[in-house]
């Protein structure tokens, strides 16, 4: 018996390692996982890790900056390096430009355009390695001042690692925004409220939003006060944005302010209104008003068709439909005297 009991134990584990062995080809490693990063190079005198580039400079000034390219796999890396303005998606996204095939750096409008990597547009990264590639960005001696959003891209196998790049071009700046198109839409506690936001600056705002909701008739329960949007709002750029709204009344007239604010002075208030009316009672009076219609245009149709026709119109030189007409006074005048 203890030899059957030490075969049967042997087998169970012969069994879970079969099965970890076919499983283990499912873990999906090499479409998940690059096997290498991009990342801002850190200074010889310092170890703090930099989440992105930031550069400033006065119009004409040639500025420099390291990226970090880190191979942790066992083959060599053939990694592409290019720079890309960025911008806000409709939803607020921070996103980049995508390479034009063909085209020059003078074809590209933004920032993005006056990043070079020099000949180094092409890095070999050797095993376990890594390399630190140089960059530099000029900018241009007309470029406006306030903030020119960028970011650097490294390119291999289909896979793109983004870097930001915040630069400030010396000169005036100015914080400025507007809120526009406000709305109140859905039901209960599907509603939302709808606004866009709109970058009048040059420079990038971290807006934060507050909302005040009124009712003609009840006391609404007022969506969050107060609160940042998740959105850096880059210059020039429009987002369009919604806030939950839970609490909105079901039957009533509803008014919402918003108003809007960012580091640097900027404002901005917008309002919208909206009937919420419930879905059963919208059909209800619907079809009433058409019912109601229905009923108004029979009634007209009656009517019209009892109003006696009138008669045919008398024929020319014919008697009228009141009648002979009687004859005029007759006078003789004969011009003899009596």
């Amino acid at each position: 018996m203890p030899v059957l009991h030490s075969l049967r134990r042997a087998a169970v584990v012969l069994l879970l390692a079969a099965a970890t062995l076919y499983a283990a080809p499912a873990r999906p490693a090499a479409a998940d996982e690059p096997g290498w990063t991009a990342e801002p190079a850190t200074g010889a005198a310092s170890t703090a890790v930099r989440p992105y580039f930031y550069l400033a400079g006065a119009p004409g000034t040639v500025l420099e900056d390291r990226l970090a390219l880190a191979n942790t796999t066992d083959r060599e890396r053939t990694i592409t390096l290019r720079g890309a303005d960025a911008y806000n998606t409709a939803d607020g996204a921070f996103a980049v430009r995508p390479a034009t095939p063909g085209a020059g750096a003078a074809s590209a409008a933004g920032a993005g355009s006056w990043i070079s990597f020099g000949t180094a547009t092409t890095v070999k990264v050797p095993p376990r390695t890594r390399a630190v590639v140089p960059f530099t960005l000029t900018v241009p001696p007309a470029s406006p001042p306030g903030d020119h959003p960028a970011a650097v891209i490294a390119t291999e196998g289909g896979h793109e690692v983004g870097v930001r790049v915040h630069l400030r071009v010396g000169g005036p700046t100015l914080a400025a925004l507007t809120v526009e198109d406000v709305a109140v839409r859905g039901r209960g506690a599907a509603a939302v409220i709808a606004y866009t936001l709109v970058n009048r600056g040059n420079v990038a705002l971290t807006p934060e939003l507050r909302i005040r909701a009124e009712a003609l008739v009840g006391e609404p329960a007022d969506p969050p006060r107060g609160r940042t949007p998740p959105v850096e709002l880059l210059p020039g750029q429009r987002v369009e944005l919604t806030e939950p709204w839970p609490g909105a009344p079901a039957f009533d007239r509803v008014r919402v302010t918003l108003t809007v604010t960012a580091p640097g002075g900027a404002r901005a208030v917008a309002t919208g209104t909206r009937w919420l009316v419930p879905w059963g009672l919208a059909g209800w009076t619907g079809g009433g008003l058409l019912g109601l219609g229905a009923t108004t245009a029979a009634a007209l149709y009656f009517v019209r068709g009892r109003r006696p026709e009138p008669g045919p119109a008398p024929a020319p030189g014919g008697p009228s439909a009141a009648g002979p007409t009687p004859p005029a006074p007759h006078h003789e005048l004969t011009g003899a005297a009596r």
